[in-house]
């Protein structure tokens, strides 16, 4: 499956949501996953980006749905970038 890396900004609504429910954040990834993807691992951070989370789903478009049906609540703004292997990448610039 491809993956994805989500890096995530809480907006002020979502700032306030997440202090005063921080299990949010659990229920937030079961409802990824009943978009049709799956969170494989999730950081809280410092800096530009309240969140990284790796996900991987089917296609772009499933990644797309995710990303609109969250960013829709006005609680977080979402940068999507598309991730390859390491590996992967090397073989393909080795001509494989």
């Amino acid at each position: 499956m491809p993956t994805y890396i989500l890096l995530s900004r809480l907006t002020d609504h979502g700032a306030k949501t997440l202090k005063e429910k921080p299990q949010r954040i659990k229920e937030v990834n079961q409802e990824i996953e009943s978009l049709g993807a799956k969170v494989v691992h999730q950081y809280a951070t410092l800096g530009r980006y309240d969140f990284v989370n790796v996900v991987e789903a089917k296609d772009a478009a499933a990644i797309a749905r995710v990303g609109l049906e969250l960013a829709a609540r006005g609680t977080i703004r979402i940068e999507t970038l598309s991730a390859i292997p390491a590996d992967e990448m090397i073989g393909r610039l080795q001509g494989g």
